[in-house]
């Protein structure tokens, strides 16, 4: 039985799969086929006699977004192309799309011929010209048909986007099912004069993949997002914040909701809280699974082992740190010592671990919570993040008093820290006598391995990136030129790059003395510590990354 026959006897089959889960057939079909993606294409097309198109044929190729523009495109999964061999051509990625096909012979009214491409090799190559939709904004849309406001107040249920729920309710179902999938951490709804785009934030990029012409259409998207969250959906004039819960493929997801008021309406971010997705497939979370180099990794494992004393991780917001501090609780976890975090919110679940998220509303905020931990016979207390002069003060007695503290700090690098404590006014004396290090960290993204090639930059980037020739003469310059895997972007996946500052005497003297920063960072230096832009051009040196991603990650020395 060969590959198109199994297919044909797997549709039954997945139909009944897809209608049950809510996902496309098509992908249904293709994951109970268990074929690779060049396989899987050359099968459909053997059913249903349609000519495909791989990822080589489609760079041989022009897009015509003049004909169907890059939001339909994007929005209907189907592209206008101009084949030598073959005039003009529409891709698509789904065959079983049965209002796909007249849509498209109404809209260009000329005759071309249909493709067919995996569902990857398409993302890719609309990714990859996504800078043709600036110029092609203006172009005229179908308006989608507009759903009742009073279907808006249907549950949600991640992977059940069934055929009695309205548009509006589909739309922002099936947009938080496709960021799961991608892997996004946020989904960006923004509200425009003339309808809605949906972004999603993947690998700390954020990337268009939705657009809704339709200005009452992006009301109603955003009323959607507000009543899952049990927001007031009348108030359209402040800022807004909750959360919800969904369910996907039997594991439960958090989603927290920010709304914030624009000159078109309103704005929604919706981060996307999955609190099983670090363990994945039951492992344990642990720090040598973050990217971190070997010696920084035996470092933090240092950190974590002390008796008693404070463990600080600073960085933006995005940058890890969480992650970070879950690794080190993950392996400390033996279940001898009893440890308690409070947090903002509780992002992942560890288990046998206390976690206590913080209410401000009924007054649990990190310095009542805190408080309150250290009465419960705790080991080791994880404080989500010092904000304020109080948390900051009884953090840094707990750890002087016998409990080991792990917390993170918003601030630029290991030596931005001390300042931000100075400005909390916590005495500079206890502080350094309870700290044992402070990490700083950032995630950069990573070279896809399928598409990644030698190459050689040019002067002008090596300027800019404050080298020369012979400063990077050993290294080894790679790029992505964009792959299904991917999708277009040559990037796929992301490491955490470090600056570790391991306190010692001197340095606790140089802090308390109130010694200039340039004291510290000689003092620091001499004990091994190094830049984060020294760790990431060790990166781009092994062809990790690129110059232009470690440029827009760190500052250039």
């Amino acid at each position: 039985m060969n590959a198109a026959t199994a297919l044909r006897r797997l549709l039954p089959e997945a139909r009944r799969g897809a209608v049950a889960t809510g996902v496309r057939l098509i992908e249904t079909l293709e994951e109970r086929s268990a074929l690779d993606a060049e396989a899987f294409v050359a099968a459909l097309a053997e059913l249903t006699g349609m000519a495909a198109m791989d990822a080589a044929g489609l760079r041989q190729t022009r897009p015509r977004f003049d004909l169907i523009p890059f939001v339909e495109a994007m929005q209907r999964r189907c592209v206008a192309l101009e084949a030598d061999d073959a005039g003009l051509v529409v891709i698509t990625d789904d065959p079983f799309d049965s209002r796909q096909r007249p849509w498209a012979e109404d809209w260009l009214k000329a005759p071309f011929a249909w493709r067919l491409v995996h569902r990857g090799d398409l993302a890719a190559f609309l990714a990859g010209h996504e800078q043709d939709m600036q110029a092609l904004d203006s172009m005229p849309h179908d308006r989608a048909v507009r759903s009742d406001d009073a279907s808006l107040v249907e549950d949600l249920s991640l992977g059940s986007i069934g055929g009695e729920a309205s548009e509006i309710v589909r739309l922002v179902r099936s947009t938080l099912h496709d960021a799961l999938r991608f892997g996004a951490s946020d989904v960006h709804f923004e509200t425009g004069p003339d309808g809605l785009t949906i972004k999603f934030r993947i690998d700390g990029m954020l990337t268009q993949v939705k657009s809704v012409p339709d200005p009452v259409q992006a009301e109603q998207a955003i009323s959607r997002v507000k009543v899952l969250a049990d927001l007031d959906i009348t108030e359209r004039r402040i800022p807004q914040d909750g959360r919800f819960k969904a369910a996907d493929r039997g594991r439960a997801i958090d989603f927290r909701v920010s709304i914030m008021p624009s000159i078109f309406g309103e704005d929604a971010v919706v981060r996307i809280l999955d609190k099983q997705s670090l363990q994945g497939e039951g492992r344990a979370l642990r720090l040598d699974g973050l990217g971190f180099e070997e010696a920084d990794v035996r470092t933090i494992r240092r950190f974590s082992v002390e008796p008693y004393g404070m463990f600080l991780v600073t960085g933006p917001t995005g940058s890890g740190k969480t992650t970070t501090l879950y690794a080190a609780l993950s392996e400390i976890n033996t279940g001898h010592d009893k440890i308690i975090t409070i947090e903002d919110p509780v992002e992942y679940q560890l288990p046998g671990v206390l976690q206590i998220p913080v209410n401000e509303k009924k007054g649990l905020t990190f310095a009542v919570g805190l408080r309150s931990i250290l009465r419960h016979d705790p080991d080791t207390i994880m404080v989500g993040e010092i904000r304020d002069p109080e948390t900051a003060a009884i953090a840094v007695q707990s750890a002087l008093t016998g409990h080991l503290v792990f917390t993170t700090v918003h601030a630029n690098n290991v030596f931005d820290v001390i300042g931000r404590f100075v400005h909390m006014q916590v005495d500079l004396y206890s502080f350094v006598s309870a700290l044992n290090g402070i990490l700083a960290q950032r995630l950069i993204r990573l070279n896809c391995p399928h598409c990644s090639a030698d190459e050689t930059p040019p002067d002008a980037l090596l300027s800019a990136s404050g080298l020369d020739a012979a400063a990077v003469s050993g290294y080894r310059f790679r790029r992505g030129g964009g792959c299904r895997e991917c999708r277009g972007t040559g990037f796929r996946g992301r490491r955490a790059i470090a600056e570790v500052l391991l306190m010692g005497d001197e340095i606790r003297e140089l802090i308390a003395q109130r010694a200039p920063i340039r004291s510290i960072k000689t003092a620091a230096r001499a004990k091994g510590t190094r830049s984060l832009r020294e760790a990431a051009l060790a990166a781009v040196a092994r062809g990790q990354t690129t110059l232009q991603e470690i440029n827009r990650v760190t500052f250039v020395e």
